[in-house]
């Protein structure tokens, strides 16, 4: 069994191993990571190897600690990303590249329809009927999207909403709200196989799906890196955030929102922030806990979207697709039966 995990602003762990009568056997680890001392590797080896085949990661990743001397250094894996690579090989995990990947970029449609179409995409990825696909959005409305769980009263200001004309819908993913001005975010939906993020914890699948995002900001001279557990940031601020669902057949949806030319004031007037979310990051100034890719990198919205879907696409080849009208349909019908009723949007009052 092989098994591989790519440690999110780290090092490449790589695991080999066979199960004998339930049992770990013939470990070896490998990677682009940096040990010392040297003789710490077979030390790792021997504490995986023996093993229960059902040991969990945090296991794993004690036996392996145990092993260690206690002057052992390790840079850009953890023994928390040796478990990990040891139960995706275990239970036979994907990797990005072993997907045909497609990328959707059409034209702006409602916020009710992106949300219809994330759960419909999903789904279809799930029955099989459509690979493994990244979406960014388009919209010429602004709207308040609000998690699954969230209360709504809680998180909108009716009036506040009202005065600027901003849509309030709800999402199937959890999480927090985001204020989406029309043409000052950028949003994208990931829909892949739970393969492809078999053994890891939730915690670690948020940062493995985003990490290519991470990887275009810094080539835009973003400082960027990905905050557990869902933000992602940088040294001036938070840019934005991830949210995911997982439906039960085979699939997954990641999709995150983040920041181009946020209008802070705009946001607190129409989102009821509470003083104990401000402090909690540290900040005295709703307006100013987002800092948007715009004032970091001096790029257009377009521009910065580009370099997205290059580097996506240079890390794990993809190629350009688009919604069917089967599936378009099948969101607007959503749309109308759940999306855009008042039972939906009023789950959680």
């Amino acid at each position: 069994m092989h098994g591989e995990y790519k440690v999110p602003g780290g090092k490449l762990v790589v695991v080999d191993l066979e199960v004998d009568d339930g049992v770990i056997r013939d470990f070896r680890l490998a990677g682009d990571f940096f040990l010392e001392p040297d003789d710490a590797l077979p030390l790792i080896d021997a504490a995986v190897d023996g093993l229960p085949a059902t040991t969990d990661a945090a296991g794993i990743a004690a036996a392996v600690r145990g092993a260690l001397p206690e002057d052992a250094v390790l840079l850009g894996f953890t023994p928390e990303a040796v478990g990990v690579a040891v139960r995706r090989a275990l239970s036979r995990a994907s990797t990005w590249q072993d997907y045909d990947w497609e990328i959707i970029h059409e034209g702006p449609i409602s916020p009710n329809e992106h949300l219809a179409l994330d759960q419909v995409l999903t789904e279809e990825v799930g029955a099989g009927r459509r690979g493994p696909t990244l979406r960014i959005w388009e919209w010429d409305q602004p709207a308040v999207v609000i998690g699954s769980f969230q209360s709504l009263k809680n998180e909108v200001d009716p009036e506040g909403a009202a005065r600027y004309g901003v849509e309030v819908v709800r999402r199937i993913s959890g999480g927090g709200a985001m204020f989406m001005d029309a043409g000052a975010i950028i949003s994208y939906s990931l829909y892949v196989p739970t393969d492809l993020v078999q053994g890891m914890t939730f915690a670690d699948s948020y940062a493995y799906l985003d990490e290519w995002v991470i990887e275009a900001l810094k080539s835009l001279g973003i400082e960027a890196y990905y905050q557990p557990l869902n933000d992602i940031s940088s040294t001036k601020g938070k840019i934005g955030g991830a949210a995911q669902k997982r439906l039960g057949t085979g699939s997954l949806l990641h999709h995150a929102t983040m920041s181009y030319d946020m209008d802070g004031e705009k946001m607190v007037q129409v989102l009821r922030i509470g003083r104990e979310k401000m402090s909690d990051k540290g900040t005295t100034s709703a307006a100013k806990r987002v800092d948007p890719l715009r004032s970091q990198t001096g790029l257009t919205r377009a521009e910065i979207i580009d370099r997205l879907i290059a580097t996506f696409t240079k890390l794990y080849g993809a190629h350009e697709g688009h919604v069917t009208d089967a599936e378009r349909q099948r969101a607007q019908e959503l749309v109308a039966t759940k999306f855009a009723t008042k039972e939906w949007l009023e789950r959680v009052p």
